[in-house]
């Protein structure tokens, strides 16, 4: 690698785009036909648009309201549409890949339906809780499923372009990550969350806690605590301040506040690495304006400058789509064999469901007590 400073300062940042511009998401050699599962607000927003733009052939819808399959097939020229997945699976060629978007809670009675030995992408998260995330776990195992669970902040551009800038040196040892998520989130879209048990962690912030495990392993230890928004008093927690502990020499922190509703000026939402050669700070536009969003972001800062000065890095597309793109894209390539590696496999995505449970155990359990008499 050529050292930042031995570049004049415009070779230096023409250096910085060209690597930031090089960045490719995942993809199959050949292409395998989808069916989608579950026709919700993410499938339309998301799946949809990703599959069309990677030209990944979707062949038929099902849900479990057949009405919302049919409304949704005629808006985007899909073929067909199944009433039940019995009625998908027998469609289904021996390379369809199975796209299961449904509440949690949903997964393994539909994977228990899926032939064996099927290649399944899971919508997060791998069930409720942990022992929801075992049995699917060991489902999968079983039934010898190749599957993964749609993490698709992993596959963002933006993040998969500070993941080229440290493979190439320029963060150095990574000793900080933030995540900071101050905005309005429009719940009420997702009408099965009025009931969840579990709200802001396990459905919002999980991605978060899989980014940072992608990079980092698996902390030692948390602290979190989730709590309500006296505005929403009948949804569960949809605030959430969490520690991560990878030693003496990390600091790892997590915050999230859904009920932000005092206009844009003061929300953000981001992602902040800081090593020690230079930083790096991604924005995750969706989650502003949702679901519409704002383009995502990128930039850059370096030590060595004697005025370090943040650069902004274009990035080529947003998380809504393109990360789903970089999902569906992966599953693909490992199951024809072109990649060896499924970075959220299963048994990888169990590992951030492991880290969720801590997470609400720490949220459950009293903090060390304060005594304020002599």
């Amino acid at each position: 690698m050529i050292m930042a400073d031995a570049l004049p300062r415009e070779e230096h940042n023409a250096l910085l785009q060209s690597i930031v511009q090089r960045v490719k998401l995942p993809r199959p050699k050949n292409v395998r036909p989808i069916i989608v599962i579950g026709t919700g607000g993410i499938v339309r927003a998301a799946h949809l648009p990703a599959y069309k733009k990677a030209g990944f052939p979707v062949i038929g819808l099902m849900d479990e309201v057949p009405e919302k399959a049919d409304k949704l097939a005629s808006e985007q020229d899909i073929k067909r549409t199944f009433r039940s997945v019995a009625e998908a699976t027998r469609y289904a060629t021996s390379d369809t890949i199975f796209d299961v978007a449904v509440p949690a809670s949903q997964l393994i009675q539909i994977l228990t339906q899926l032939p064996d030995a099927a290649t399944v992408l899971m919508q997060k998260p791998m069930g409720d809780t942990i022992d929801e995330a075992r049995a699917i776990r060991d489902l999968c195992r079983s039934k010898g499923l190749t599957a993964a669970v749609n993490f698709s902040l992993r596959y963002s551009p933006n993040n998969l372009a500070v993941v080229a800038l440290a493979d190439g040196g320029f963060l150095g040892d990574i000793n900080d990550i933030e995540v900071q998520t101050r905005t309005y989130t429009p719940w009420h879209l997702w009408s099965f969350l009025a009931t969840a048990p579990r709200l802001e962690i396990l459905y919002h912030s999980i991605h978060y806690f899989d980014l940072i495990r992608s990079w980092l392993g698996n902390p030692r230890s948390v602290y979190a605590r989730t709590v309500k928004h006296p505005l929403s008093p009948n949804l569960a927690a949809t605030k959430t301040c969490a520690i991560l502990d990878y030693g003496g020499s990390k600091r790892v922190f997590i915050t999230a506040n859904h009920g932000h509703n005092f206009g844009p000026a003061h929300q953000h939402s981001f992602v902040q690495w800081e090593g020690l050669t230079g930083a790096a700070r991604i924005t995750m536009g969706v989650n502003l304006e949702y679901p519409i969003g704002r383009p995502d972001t990128l930039e850059y800062a370096e030590i060595g400058n004697s005025s370090p000065s943040w650069l902004s890095l274009p990035v080529s597309g947003n998380n809504f789509p393109d990360g789903f793109m970089g999902t569906m894209g992966a599953l693909q390539a490992f199951a024809e064999g072109s990649a060896t590696i499924l970075p959220s496999h299963f048994e990888d995505a169990f590992q951030t469901m492991a880290l969720v449970e801590a997470l609400y155990r720490s949220s459950e359990n009293s903090c060390d007590p304060i005594s304020y008499s002599d």
